[in-house]
């Protein structure tokens, strides 16, 4: 009902009673209760995640006992938050407030913080431990290979796409073992050549432990497809004493390396699922490591927990 020209009150038409539905429907889909938006959260941040994150993180500053200032956010909601802009790939000012987990300005800056501490690297190295100590990382052999990523916004180790006509983008560089677990990550420009970045990504390889004796800190073989042949590196390989297996330029299909690599294949679709991986909006190059960790280490966390 509405009030009409003279003070009267008069039925709606079809069309505004239309608009006032949407608008209640709107709004109770779009507020929805904190129970709900708890259970909603809670998978993102696991038990088994946390129990392993935990410890890895710096404490929180001491507060002032006359004018201690804001509470801090609980580590927990700050990294579900973290987790949350990985996964969905929105910009950090589109984290919704309704999930409690700060700004996103807090986010990224605990984010690249905790990055600098070294505690993603370090919860990766922890996971590899740990399926090490399973006997689940098969050492036989090491798979390389690479993949593009869009960045719209540019930024450091940014470059022209060579199969995007010429966008700025930029490369991630994969090393797993013969399963597809996920041992080193870098990143770099999207102009850059892969057999440049061999070792490099070797050497972004950390001693991995969980068994008694030495760590282990190199595969017995290195597969890679054509975009890695070169002698220079093959030579390399041997001096390390890793035996390479690289697909040579100019030779007929068929050599059935295929049969092997698809395992980082999948790897790299794993680490393209995550929205920040697949289209990078950081300008910062440790924002971007920051989140290729954390996503190998997500990996890492699902052969352990299936």
């Amino acid at each position: 009902m509405k009030r009409g020209k003279w003070g009267r009150i008069v039925p709606l038409e079809r069309s505004e009673k239309m608009i006032v539905w949407h608008a209640r429907s709107w709004q109770v889909f779009w507020t929805p209760s904190s129970e709900l938006l708890e259970a909603a959260m809670k998978s993102l941040v696991t038990d088994e995640l946390w129990e392993r994150v935990q410890p890895l993180l710096p404490p929180p500053p001491l507060r002032r006992f006359r004018f201690p200032g804001r509470k801090p956010l609980d580590y927990r909601m700050i990294l579900t938050g973290i987790l949350f802009v990985l996964k969905t790939g929105i910009a950090w000012d589109d984290l919704p407030a309704e999930l409690g987990c700060g700004c996103g300005k807090t986010c990224r800056h605990y984010l690249r913080l905790w990055h600098q501490a070294g505690v993603w690297r370090r919860l990766h190295q922890v996971l590899l431990a740990e399926l090490n100590g399973a006997d689940q990382i098969d050492w036989e052999r090491a798979l390389i290979d690479a993949s593009f990523a869009k960045a719209p916004e540019g930024g450091e180790d940014t470059g022209p796409n060579p199969t995007d006509r010429g966008k700025s983008g930029s490369k991630h560089h994969v090393l797993t073992d013969a399963h597809g677990i996920p041992l080193a990550a870098r990143v770099t420009a999207a102009n850059v050549n892969e057999v440049g970045q061999v070792m490099q990504t070797l050497h972004a390889f950390d001693p991995v432990g969980g068994k008694p004796g030495p760590n282990r800190q190199k595969p017995e073989r290195l597969q890679g497809d054509r975009g890695y042949d070169s002698e220079p590196v093959r030579r390399m390989l041997r001096w390390l004493g890793i035996i390479p297996l690289l697909a040579r330029r100019h030779s007929e299909s068929g050599s059935g390396l295929g049969m092997y690599r698809w395992f980082v294949e999948r790897t790299i679709s794993w680490l393209h699922a995550f929205g920040r991986l697949r289209r990078r909006l950081d300008r910062l190059t440790e924002l971007q490591e920051a989140f290729l960790h954390l996503g190998c280490a997500l990996i890492c966390l699902r052969f352990l927990t299936p």
